[in-house]
């Protein structure tokens, strides 16, 4: 889920007459419209439980118009996912997601980490346009999820939402891993530098000194450098200098 935030805002993009509004309402209300609404924009909200914590879905149901470019890139700007339906009836529909997805990719950057999923919608009718081997070509090339559904038979309409959250919890789980990956490239980095002098001296027996410091204290300094695994174990003397003047020596195998 997004960070600092209990809503996963979802946008519906899609030319006028394509079904967005139809599947939105048959996943949030079950319900199905016969007649064609045209829509200017519309947010619905559903209680979710994803990650082991309740959120809102949070889904805006966009415009097909294309008169109003400044409410589309406030969309992207604001949407953590989008779906992107077109009919299979009609290819132009298809080709009208294609400036859309390009405008996805200048707003977000990089789409890789962002949920999409291209949509089929109508696959109920007998009469096509466009085939499911096209769809899945696109999205190949996009890089995003794929599914045919049909909001008048109920097809695949709950699937649609439960894959893009799956692709939710799975971006989320990267980012993490890349996180952790990146603390410890730098605890790597950190520990490089405490084992230089190990690295350099390479010889069975090695003399250090520790001034003013507990032989406990040395030898604990000592294994936590010995824990990087850079080298090859090795005999280490130690020499501690005490706080009254004294000194003394003994030998260490790390």
């Amino acid at each position: 889920m997004p960070e600092q935030s209990n809503d996963y805002r979802v946008v519906v993009f899609g030319a006028g007459g394509v079904g967005k509004s139809s599947l939105v309402l048959r996943f949030v209300r079950g319900t199905f419209r016969e007649s064609y609404v045209p829509t200017i924009e519309d947010t619905y909200r559903q209680v979710i439980s994803c990650n082991k914590q309740v959120c809102t879905l949070q889904i805006t149901d966009t415009t097909g118009s294309h008169q109003f470019p400044a409410m589309q890139r406030l969309s992207i700007s604001k949407g953590h996912a989008f779906i992107l339906v077109y009919s299979i009836m009609s290819r132009q529909s298809l080709e009208e997601l294609k400036p859309i997805y390009a405008e996805i990719c200048d707003i977000k950057g990089d789409t890789e980490n962002i949920p999409i999923m291209l949509v089929g919608n109508k696959c109920d009718e007998t009469t096509r346009e466009v085939s499911p081997n096209d769809g899945t070509a696109l999205s190949k090339q996009w890089n995003c999820a794929f599914m045919e559904t049909s909001a008048k038979t109920n097809h695949n309409v709950k699937e649609l939402f439960q894959e893009l959250l799956q692709l939710e919890k799975r971006r989320s789980m990267s980012l993490q891993l890349d996180s952790k990956k990146s603390k410890s490239q730098k605890r790597r980095e950190k520990l490089k530098g405490k084992c230089a002098v190990m690295k350099r001296w390479r010889a069975s027996t090695t003399e250090l000194s520790f001034p003013l410091a507990k032989p406990n204290t040395a030898l604990l300094l000592l294994r936590s450098v010995r824990r990087c695994k850079l080298h090859a174990p090795c005999s280490v003397t130690v020499r501690v200098l005490t706080t009254n003047g004294f000194h003394y020596s003994y030998l260490s195998n790390l």
